[in-house]
């Protein structure tokens, strides 16, 4: 074969590869609830899960409603997973315990609620760098903006959307997918 052929396919394959993503599985990720005991990822295969980053002094705090509406509507088919963060104005400032006790007390909570973590920056959680990079995710990427912003994950552990804090748990958007 011709040199200057081997070298363009060479480069080819090279820039190809380099831009190709390579998913990993978010069921591989390790996170803990609030009780600090893991929370496994591959026990939701099948279903389609909303992760959402919460906060409890928000003003999109009384989402929470309409988070655990959605959640008893769709249990069959849908688990929502509330992951405390307090990057956004601080507005997560309590421990796992004050988490657990306002999310029951003011709004029935009964989905998972994770540890809090952070959704961006140098301390990204590995569920957020999964969530966030289509390199990771296979499908696209994103920034978290606030408080609230919630991404779907189909059943098959895909990467549907992500809907910024402006989207109310319930709408078409979201329950599209499900239905």
């Amino acid at each position: 074969m011709n040199p200057f052929k081997i070298f363009m396919a060479t480069l080819f394959s090279k820039s190809s590869n380099s831009e190709s993503p390579d998913p990993s599985s978010i069921y591989d990720i390790e996170i803990n609830g609030l009780t600090r005991q893991p929370l496994t990822l591959s026990d939701y295969k099948g279903k389609y899960v909303l992760f959402v980053n919460v906060a409890s002094k928000c003003g999109f705090t009384p989402q929470y409603k309409e988070l655990q509406t959605l959640y008893e509507t769709h249990q069959d088919k849908l688990v929502v997973i509330g992951v405390p963060c307090n990057q956004f104005g601080k507005q997560e400032p309590g421990n796992s315990k004050d988490i657990e006790s306002f999310c029951e007390i003011n709004y029935g909570v009964s989905f998972p609620i994770t540890e809090k973590v952070e959704v961006k920056g140098s301390k990204q959680h590995p569920l957020y760098q999964w969530l966030t990079q289509k390199q990771k995710n296979g499908a696209k990427d994103s920034n978290v903006k606030w408080n609230f912003q919630k991404y779907l994950v189909g059943p098959k552990g895909d990467l549907i959307d992500f809907y910024f804090s402006m989207t109310s748990p319930t709408s078409s958007k979201i329950t599209k997918h499900i239905k």
